[in-house]
């Protein structure tokens, strides 16, 4: 079968499409046809070895100090479930399903995921790119939002990056939230990302950080846009700076949050089946939907790289599988 590989980190001409043996479904595991993948901020971080702040020398230790320990890439995926083990309960096949495989290799024609893993029956009205196009973005987005930030309904929370493969969602998670969405993105995304239902939207060109209009509930960086002291300069009291990405300015703002009354809060969401449903069930409720930048089939996967290295895109990067 084909799969997306690669041995070395650095660009995206490290990846290759390699060929290897078919998986077999383990007694707790489920044996998956792979219709579309995706490559998200993830998998360019591990292919380039591009950790964020304080994670560089833990990344490194985690994946490989010299070279990837594991050399398959991607972690979204949905297809079709092939077969299952003997041990499990929640899918049989002829499933259609979604999820992420974050160890890597989820980019390839087959793969066998565990039971317990973040999967999960698709959306029904949704096409398998579209649901590839949800799990990382859509996962990290509501677990941010409602369950660190417990965002309400009223609040005003200022988003960087709004037009991202994390923003995107989170613009419109906040408005299902019932949330006023103050979002930010370059010129050539505005009206994009008032499409997602962003009551305004700032160009990051034009307006620095600090003359951004309003006081916040929340400010949700979502692409390492914002030092502490800025975000803090934009929220009204008591309220939280919430960043994807930190290193030790934020860390150390987290140390002094008994000091203030402006708080940062530093977390890493996990990935888990039951927020996959309630993506699924928000999804079917009609308040949130897969954005999709481009597709590219598997063999122009660095070229789907290269895309989102760029961190210029509008939602997600699809990769088809040949055959499907």
């Amino acid at each position: 079968m084909k799969a997306l590989t690669y041995t070395r980190y650095g660009a995206p001409d490290v990846v290759e499409i390699s060929d290897l043996p078919r998986p077999e479904a383990g007694p707790g595991e489920v044996l998956i046809r792979v219709h579309a993948s995706a490559v998200n901020t993830a998998d360019w971080r591990l292919r380039a070895a591009a950790f964020p702040g304080i994670m560089a020398i833990p990344g490194r230790l985690m994946f490989g100090l010299t070279r990837p320990r594991n050399t398959r890439l991607g972690s979204e995926f949905a297809g079709i479930v092939e077969a299952v083990g003997a041990q499990v309960t929640r899918f049989s096949p002829g499933d259609r399903v979604y999820g992420m495989q974050p160890n890597g290799g989820a980019s390839a024609e087959v793969i066998a995921v565990a039971e317990d893993s973040a999967l999960a029956p698709m959306p029904q009205a949704l096409g398998f790119d579209e649901a590839a196009a949800l799990p990382f973005g859509g996962l990290c987005a509501l677990v941010f939002l409602q369950d660190f930030a417990q965002l309400s309904e009223g609040q005003h929370v200022l988003i960087l990056g709004a037009s991202g493969g994390v923003g995107s969602y989170a613009v419109q998670i906040a408005k299902a939230l019932g949330a006023e969405v103050t979002g930010v993105s370059g010129p050539d995304s505005q009206s994009f990302v008032t499409g997602l239902g962003a009551d305004r939207v700032v160009n990051y060109r034009d307006t620095a950080l600090a003359d951004m209009p309003g006081a916040y509930d929340l400010v949700f960086d979502t692409v390492g846009a914002a030092r502490p002291a800025e975000a803090f300069g934009l929220l009204k009291p008591g309220g939280l700076f919430l960043p994807l990405n930190f290193g030790m300015p934020e860390i150390g703002a987290a140390l002094k949050n008994p000091l203030r009354d402006r708080k940062i809060r530093l977390e890493v969401n996990p990935d888990r089946a039951e927020d996959l449903v309630r993506l699924t069930a928000l999804v079917e409720a009609g308040k949130l939907r897969p954005v999709i930048h481009t597709r590219f089939p598997l063999a122009e996967a660095r070229a789907a790289h290269a895309l989102v290295e760029t961190r210029h895109r509008q939602g997600s990067v699809i990769l088809t599988m040949p055959g499907v």
